[in-house]
């Protein structure tokens, strides 16, 4: 299986385009639960252009009724990039400190169930979650710093590539 870079660029390019705005071509998952996965899905594919179109544990979006969990689930969309063996981005989950631009960081605020999914668009210092500033949908924000959430817990995942 051939590997590809994943194109972080990319990635926040479209973040800095549609965090304050919906692009018409996804469904807008505000209404029923939030659009902040979604979101990261859409930035996440912007950099890698695959998706995985295998049933249930695979990662597509086709339109708002034919997508899989994993599109704009947050605890779907971790357990896929943190177990995709096949075509798509892949990832693993990492410490603050491993963090690159182009990732991914996931909420608690209840200290549970991980709930709110935001896209690392801006790095100023790995050591302080205000160095670190994210985009997201629901809350619509860029370059937001991560301290400025109220949460319990916070995860990061480090996409590490792309299979074709």
């Amino acid at each position: 299986m051939k590997e590809i870079q994943y194109n972080r660029n990319k990635a926040i390019e479209y973040a800095q385009k549609w965090a304050f705005s919906r692009n018409p071509q996804y469904y807008n998952f505000d209404r029923v639960g939030g659009d902040c996965t979604s979101f990261a899905s859409q930035c996440i594919y912007a950099g890698s252009n695959i998706m995985n179109y295998t049933k249930e544990k695979g990662w597509y979006y086709i339109n708002g009724y034919s997508k899989s969990p994993s599109w704009s689930g947050v605890e779907y969309l971790y357990q896929f990039l943190t177990t995709n063996k096949l075509v798509g981005p892949y990832g693993k989950e990492t410490m603050q400190n491993n963090i690159q631009l182009g990732d991914i960081a996931q909420l608690s605020f209840n200290g549970s169930m991980y709930t709110h999914t935001l896209v690392i668009v801006n790095i100023e210092n790995h050591l302080t979650l205000s160095g670190i500033k994210i985009a997201s949908h629901t809350f619509d924000s860029f370059n937001k710093a991560i301290s400025e959430y109220d949460f319990e817990k916070i995860r990061f995942i480090h996409i590490e590539g792309v299979r074709l």
